[in-house]
């Protein structure tokens, strides 16, 4: 064979390698586009959820309009020392809220003690829940949590 002919398979075989690692290593692998969930967020059956305790109200307590929340819950359930208490009427409306605060270490996933004053607005009167819920700075709905406790409003 001729020099002609050595550089022509040379040349195609050169041509054929460049292809090849370019569809191998140029081309990205195909990514999946993350899921919407149109669910609506749902507390989970967290086990921890279960470690959460109020001392004070205790449940079906007559409360004023002004109270201390004070309790334990697990170090999980706080961000950035803590999380957020809400007190709703008979009719599920957000009557009152507060922050709770952590009284100690909460990087942890042992329990920690918090509190918190909530000072209530309006005249409303009778039945209603404090609602514990677990701080999600993520927003992502499997990590949402909540513990109700019924109480009375005087």
């Amino acid at each position: 064979m001729n020099t002609r002919a050595w550089w022509g398979i040379i040349s195609i075989l050169f041509i054929i390698i460049v292809v090849l690692t370019w569809v191998l290593f140029g081309t990205p692998a195909p990514v999946e586009a993350p899921t919407v969930s149109t669910s609506s967020p749902q507390a989970t059956s967290d086990p921890l959820s279960k470690s959460v305790t109020v001392t004070s109200p205790k449940a079906n307590a007559a409360v004023e309009k002004k109270f201390i929340v004070a309790g334990s819950a697990p170090g999980t359930w706080f961000f950035e020392a803590s999380f957020p208490v809400q007190v709703r009427d008979k009719d599920n409306n957000k009557i009152g809220q507060g922050v709770a605060q952590a009284q100690g270490d909460w990087m942890t996933t042992d329990l920690v003690t918090f509190t918190t004053t909530i000072t209530l607005s309006g005249n409303y009167t009778g039945p209603a829940t404090l609602v514990l819920l677990r701080d999600n700075p993520s927003g992502l709905p499997e990590n949402d949590d909540s513990v109700s406790i019924p109480i009375t409003i005087q």
